[in-house]
């Protein structure tokens, strides 16, 4: 089954498609009505700023045909690190509203009293908050890529599927039916995003 990533300017589109390759996954990248309603499965990738994001997506006449595939064909999506956070309700960073598929904000990490870097640069262990499409019960940790200064705080704690450790335990990774999102960088995180990025394709 075809993956269809959505290019809408920011976005490492190159990178994805790469990885899809390498794994063995048709791949291609849309970027206009027709492309997303021929889609099978959808993955919507970002980077920078959320405001410029949802800007982007809405100038390009993206949303409604992005909603309907989502909320009224039911198509797996997958967000990934900006394309998560554009999942939500609204965002501190910026005053746009985000999509809305899945209730919940996002917000600056707090580098707190421990004085941790932010942005949040490198590698760390996610921890699964359930089996689920995205991650195995496995007693083996998995290591991702991140860089990010922002986090999802989800209204409903059933719909954090993730964590990880950063002064508190936040959010990095959601499912609520056919929509999932995660914070870091699958097409950099070597083995393990290769698995996850499989697991995906394979919903």
């Amino acid at each position: 089954m075809r993956v269809s990533i959505v290019d809408y300017g920011v976005g490492n589109i190159a990178a994805l498609l790469n990885m899809f390759e390498y794994i063995g996954v048709e791949a291609e990248a849309v970027s206009d009505h027709a492309g997303i309603s021929r889609a099978e499965k959808l993955v919507l990738p970002g980077v920078g700023a959320f405001d410029r994001a949802m800007e982007n997506l809405r100038s390009r006449g993206l949303v409604d045909p992005l909603n309907e595939a989502v909320r009224v064909r039911k198509l797996p999506v997958l967000g990934i690190c900006l394309g998560m956070q554009l999942l939500a309700d609204h965002s501190e960073e910026g005053e746009q509203p985000g999509l809305g598929w899945i209730e919940g904000a996002v917000v600056r990490l707090d580098p707190g009293e421990a004085r941790l870097k932010v942005p949040h640069v490198g590698w760390s262990d996610i921890r699964p908050a359930a089996a689920t499409v995205l991650f195995p019960v496995t007693s083996t940790p998995e290591r991702y890529y991140f860089v990010h200064s922002y986090h999802f705080v989800c209204r409903h704690a059933a719909d954090v599927v993730a964590t990880i450790s950063y002064g508190d335990d936040i959010c990095v990774a959601v499912s609520k039916d056919n929509v999932y999102g995660v914070q870091f960088h699958p097409e950099k995180s070597h083995r393990f995003g290769m698995r996850l990025l499989t697991s995906f394709a394979g919903v």
